[in-house]
């Protein structure tokens, strides 16, 4: 499959396209692309400060076809940042630039540069289905039985 992508007329060209950072990765990693005017300071996000963070990028997806922006581990682990709506969904039909949500969970101030891998991107398939309203569902061994009632957690 194929994204078309576009780099908007205020972003950097010299900040990398989203890339694959090895041969097995899920996910292309998406970086931070600030304007002009905010490029040599960057962002710092405070312990449970969010902010949408501008990748300088839009998209136009196949027809049928999400891309999810989901967190980065090392990020999250080492940080506490992740991705406040996760995974964030960018619609086949949006033409909008394409901005990260993150979250600072952590306990200590965090620096996003301009350039810096802030989250990743995953395509996955986003069928529209129909909806048939009924009176009853067909019965499960499960049932109603719900949050935390298949294990200890």
């Amino acid at each position: 499959m194929t994204v078309l992508i576009k780099r908007l007329p205020d972003a950097d060209p010299d900040v990398p396209l989203p890339a694959y950072a090895s041969a097995g990765a899920a996910g292309a990693d998406l970086r931070a692309n600030f304007p002009a005017a905010n490029r040599a300071e960057g962002l710092s996000l405070q312990p449970m400060e969010r902010a949408a963070v501008p990748t300088g990028l839009s998209v136009a997806l196949p027809e049928g076809w999400e891309m999810q922006i989901r967190p980065r581990s090392g990020l999250a682990l080492k940080h506490g940042m992740t991705v406040a709506n996760a995974p964030g969904t960018v619609d086949a039909d949006y033409r909008g630039e394409v901005a990260v949500l993150l979250v600072n969970l952590g306990a200590e101030p965090v620096h996003i540069a301009h350039g810096d891998r802030i989250a990743q991107a995953v395509f996955a398939p986003a069928p529209q289905v129909s909806f048939d309203l009924v009176d009853t569902l067909p019965d499960t061994a499960r049932g109603t039985a719900g949050f935390g009632s298949t294990g200890r957690g």
